[in-house]
């Protein structure tokens, strides 16, 4: 286990903290004692006191490194930086809005990075036959065929319709992070898989935003690409191949084929695949669910460390 009191070179989500700590200032400081100098300011169910930031950060000499952009549409209850998406106008302007906070306070907070998270297709019809299948899979797996089997067929061509169909969502996505990143140019956006099967940044999508937008950044997760790899569809590897020389950080936890932010060592990812092709220059990110405590994210540090991180 790593000695809390030797500083490391990961970062450290502040979803790590769940609701245990309620004020920003209070999980700097125990981050610092677990050896993080880096913080991101990850999604969390509860706000969270912002106050005495900036005197923690210089106390504790602390970097605030990136942010996760997210909070609650009032009007619906849905994660406003989903909307940007919308075939709504109202809702894209709600999301734009909500969006220019976060890159205020960003400015405020000196942080050089905000994440964009995936986004779930706006056609619910298609996001219940989405989910249908994910439970198959958790059920009874895809079989000894693998991508061959029935399943995993009718999985990719879920896919390939929530792709064709998500064209004119991506086209909004698309043109209001371009809108964004003129706003605060001294930002860096960077973009992030989700981990459903009807996510618009599948991996064709991820390809053609980030070709579009050359000022955008990817961001890999390897728990939800490990979840998306478990229902047959583009693997980790084919995902850190295409997309790691634009990587600007990385979140890393461990997944099984139900559970996702688990301690490294807990699941299966192949993190030794996921070293060799993290850019030196990425911001590695740890994000452990909150039901787990220090120990586990010790314990995950060195793991990593070990497996070449």
């Amino acid at each position: 286990m790593a000695t809390p009191s030797i500083p490391n070179e990961f970062t450290l989500s502040t979803t790590c903290f769940g609701d245990r700590l309620g004020k920003v200032e209070d999980q700097v400081f125990a981050a610092a004692a677990m050896g993080f100098r880096n913080i991101e300011l990850g999604l969390s169910g509860a706000p969270v006191t912002m106050d005495g930031l900036c005197d923690v950060r210089r106390e504790t000499n602390s970097k605030l490194v990136s942010m996760v952009a997210g909070c609650r549409d009032h009007h619906s209850g849905d994660m406003v930086i989903w909307k940007l998406a919308s075939e709504d106008e109202g809702e894209r302007e709600r999301a734009l809005n909500s969006m220019r906070r976060h890159l205020r306070l960003a400015e405020t907070w000196q942080c050089p990075r905000i994440i964009v998270r995936g986004t779930r297709i706006g056609d619910s019809g298609l996001s219940r036959r989405a989910d249908d299948l994910a439970i198959l899979v958790l059920k009874d797996g895809l079989g000894e065929e693998g991508k061959e089997s029935p399943l995993a067929k009718e999985i990719q061509a879920v896919a390939a319709e929530v792709h064709q169909r998500g064209q004119k969502q991506l086209d909004h996505l698309c043109r209001g992070l371009h809108t964004l990143s003129k706003e605060a140019p001294d930002l860096v956006f960077c973009i992030e898989p989700g981990e459903h099967l009807d996510d618009l940044l599948n991996f064709e999508a991820m390809g053609w935003l980030l070709e579009d937008l050359p000022s955008l950044s990817y961001w890999h997760d390897v728990g939800h690409i490990h979840m998306r790899e478990r229902q047959g569809l583009p693997t980790q590897g084919d995902w850190l191949d295409r997309f790691a020389p634009r990587m600007a950080g990385i979140h890393l936890h461990d997944a099984s084929a139900t559970q996702i932010e688990l301690p490294v060592g807990l699941g299966e990812v192949d993190f030794k695949l996921v070293a060799e092709y993290t850019p030196k220059s990425a911001t590695r990110v740890l994000e452990i669910e909150a039901t787990h405590g220090r120990a586990e994210v010790l314990s995950s540090v060195q793991a990593l460390m070990n497996l070449g991180f």
